[in-house]
């Protein structure tokens, strides 16, 4: 039996996603039965049951399904380090893209995105931006944004931080299991030909 196939049996009998990837959720879920009836979790996994705050969950809601866990885990990783942090901003539609686009060119602001629709992450369900909290004070700067873009990467996000042209450290991306090496034109290429085929982006 394949890896991946052990894996979508083991998600179907503890009732979660199946979706052969062992990710946060899948190792939550089996944590939930195996370690957490003899000690109480030293790190906050995402089982079934487990909520971001309501803020975060309306954007969570926006993702694919696959994406979900990633956020949640992030969220309450970073929780767990004494990082206060939302999901601010998940999937945009085509022309929300294009008016983040036209800022700093034919509207007025600062460049924020070098996409356009199309042409980001998040016009496919596969991205979200945190925000960093200090109570109830957002943080558009701080040196916490580094220490969640390493939660991030431990979780098997791809993170903005490492971008070269515009660093978006408030930014994390789940790649589908079919983008492997692509490049990231490439893939995105690709979201969206299945998109508009309505071939499934996961």
């Amino acid at each position: 039996m394949k890896t991946e196939d052990m894996i979508r049996a083991v998600q179907k009998k503890l009732g979660i996603d199946v979706d052969g990837r062992a990710g946060p959720q899948t190792w939550g879920a089996i944590y939930q039965v195996i370690v957490r009836p003899q000690a109480e979790p030293r790190v906050a996994f995402t089982a079934p049951q487990d909520k971001a705050n309501d803020r975060s969950e309306k954007v969570i809601a926006t993702l694919l399904p696959e994406v979900r866990p990633y956020a949640r885990a992030l969220f309450f990783k970073a929780r767990d380090k004494g990082i206060a942090i939302n999901i601010i901003s998940g999937t945009r539609t085509f022309e929300e893209q294009d008016k983040l686009y036209a800022k700093g060119r034919s509207e007025k602001g600062p460049k924020v995105t070098n996409a356009r629709g199309g042409y980001s992450n998040h016009n496919f369900g596969i991205a979200f931006d945190i925000g960093v909290f200090s109570g109830n004070r957002y943080l558009p700067e701080s040196p916490l944004y580094k220490a969640v873009g390493a939660l991030g990467m431990e979780l098997g996000l791809d993170w903005g931080g490492n971008w070269k042209s515009i660093v978006d450290q408030p930014h994390f991306e789940l790649r589908p299991k079919w983008a492997g090496d692509m490049s990231e034109r490439s893939m995105l290429a690709e979201l969206r030909s299945r998109r508009e085929l309505g071939e499934d982006i996961a």
